[in-house]
Parts: structure tokens; C-alpha cells; sequence
């Protein structure tokens, strides 16, 4: 089975040198969101997942080099965790791929309520 990852912040394009890292050892299978309600934590967004009407925005990879989850596990830090989700891709289907999910809810941090972090970033800053 290949192994896919759906990133929505600082390992999109653009947004972050440590996104150089993933596209060292990944391949960009295009845009995907899953369900979940995006949080402004400062310089970096979290996701945490619901089952409601809400998306989050995204980039599907497809990992050449699996092991470079190591390092972007590394990375992510103790407020991550990497779990395996579901990602609705631009025709409609759905594939699984992990994606680095807030370990709580925060109490703190404003939903970013398009879901998308690049436009929050360019536009409701």
C-alpha cells in the first residue's frame, strides 16, 4: 500500500521551509480536505477533527521516501499526532492518508473559518 499525506499548514507549498523537507521525499498528488475545524495557534494552524459540515483545506502527497515521516514526526512535536483520516480528493472520492491532528482541542486560537490556512494567511490576518 502506498502511503499518502494530507497536510493543511506549515508543510503546504510556500508556506514553510520544513515544507522542502516533504517535497524531498514526496510527490504532490493535488488538493484534498477532510472534516474538521481549523485553529490559528499563532504561527502555525492545528486541525481537529469533527464529523460536522466543516472542511479543512489541503494538499495530498504521495510519500516516495515513507521514512520521512520520522522527521515531520519530529517536527510536528508533542501537540501533534500523526493519524490516519480520510481525505475527499477534487472528483469526490475519498482515500485514507495520515495527517498530524491536535492531540486536545485547544482552549485558545481562533477558527479559521474557511478551512483554508494559505488564504487565512493572505486574507483574515
Amino acid at each position: 500500500m502506498s502511503e499518502r499525506l494530507f497536510v493543511y499548514g506549515t508543510l503546504r507549498a510556500g508556506a514553510h521551509p520544513m515544507h522542502d523537507v516533504l517535497a524531498a521525499a514526496a510527490e504532490l498528488l493535488g488538493p484534498g480536505r477532510c472534516r474538521g475545524r481549523l485553529v490559528d495557534l499563532g504561527w502555525y494552524p492545528g486541525l481537529v477533527p469533527t464529523t460536522d459540515e466543516r472542511w479543512v483545506v489541503g494538499e495530498l502527497w504521495l510519500l516516495l521516501r515513507p521514512t520521512v515521516l520520522g522527521h515531520l514526526d519530529t517536527y510536528e512535536g508533542d501537540e501533534y499526532e500523526r493519524r490516519m483520516i480520510s481525505v475527499q480528493l477534487a472528483d469526490g472520492t475519498s482515500v485514507p492518508a495520515w495527517s498530524y491532528v491536535l492531540k486536545e482541542a485547544p482552549d485558545h486560537g481562533r477558527t479559521i473559518d474557511s478551512g483554508d490556512w494559505m488564504l487565512y494567511r493572505r486574507v483574515d490576518r
